[in-house]
């Protein structure tokens, strides 16, 4: 077991069993949470550097924008 395992598990054992399960719930939630920011990095920056992504132009969205809005 690495290092940083080991402590989790001391960590959740230190505290009561009440709170063992919703504290390992949440560990485990926060970690899905940033595999999937990882995942989302990574594919944007494959994107970049497969030249699938273009300067977005603030001062033409908001022409568009506005113009749509008036209709």
């Amino acid at each position: 077991m690495s290092s940083a395992v080991e402590k989790a598990v001391e960590a959740l054992e230190l505290l009561p069993e009440e709170m063992q399960e919703s504290a390992a719930d949440y560990l485990l939630s926060q970690a899905k949470k940033f595999r999937a920011l990882k995942d989302a990095i990574d594919e944007g920056m494959a994107d970049v550097e497969a030249g699938r992504v273009v300067p977005w132009d603030l001062e033409e969205f908001l022409k568009r924008a506005r113009a749509q809005a008036q209709r």
